[in-house]
């Protein structure tokens, strides 16, 4: 095949092409998702080894480098539920501006807000809902033993601490858990098959044939 044709492949309703504004996309996902996980995992393991107040205003630089390479995910995921993925993407809107209204304010950091006043993670924790979206996506989709572990943590972690229920020293190993598994999977989806990360075609026309007829 011609490296400057667009390939193509049989879908579920019919014909379909992947070009390279396809790829393209999944790129940008994947490598949002990458500079997601970095930031995450910096963050995680400076507040494991050394917690210091220099780290905790660090934190709230890396929070917000991770809430915008998570947002450049969420616009780039390919999801056939279209209102599930509206969902995914209000969540880390209220997350981000409830982060952003406790920076503003709060006298503490970011992170010390939160952990001292667990009732915030009603704003905040909406952006890590949206991002447990993603692992369950992606569990659901290619089976990765990571995302399904990462599906249970997340939301166990927060909740946990939300609700005062776990020991510190189970927190401090959720949060090692969920730092390296993150990384692992964004590494992992780095050589991952670009097709498969974007999906059936056919099925999102048919979907939006679908919407337009309601």
């Amino acid at each position: 095949m011609n490296c400057s044709m667009s390939e193509i492949y049989q879908g579920q309703f019919g014909e379909f092409t992947i070009t390279q504004s396809d790829r393209n996309g999944v790129i940008v996902y994947r490598a949002a998702l990458l500079v997601a996980a970095i930031c995450f995992a910096v963050g995680s393991g400076l507040v494991l080894i050394w917690p210091h107040p220099i780290v905790y205003k660090s934190l709230t630089w890396l929070f917000f480098g991770f809430s915008a390479a998570l947002g450049v995910s969420l616009l780039t995921i390919h999801i056939y539920m279209v209102q599930l993925h509206r969902v995914l993407q209000l969540f880390w809107l209220i997350g981000v501006v409830a982060g952003l209204a406790l920076n503003i304010s709060q006298p503490t950091p970011l992170a010390v807000t939160v952990y001292n006043q667990p009732q915030t993670i009603f704003g905040v924790g909406f952006i890590f809902a949206a991002l447990t979206g993603i692992y369950f996506k992606e569990a659901f989709c290619f089976h990765r033993l990571e995302t399904k572990v990462l599906t249970i943590t997340t939301p166990l972690l927060l909740l946990g601490h939300l609700l005062g229920i776990l020991p510190l020293s189970w927190e401090r190993g959720l949060l090692a858990t969920w730092a390296v598994l993150f990384l692992v999977f964004a590494l992992r989806k780095a050589f991952q098959a670009i097709p498969p990360d974007i999906g059936d075609k056919s099925v999102f026309a048919y979907l939006r044939g679908v919407g337009s007829r309601e």
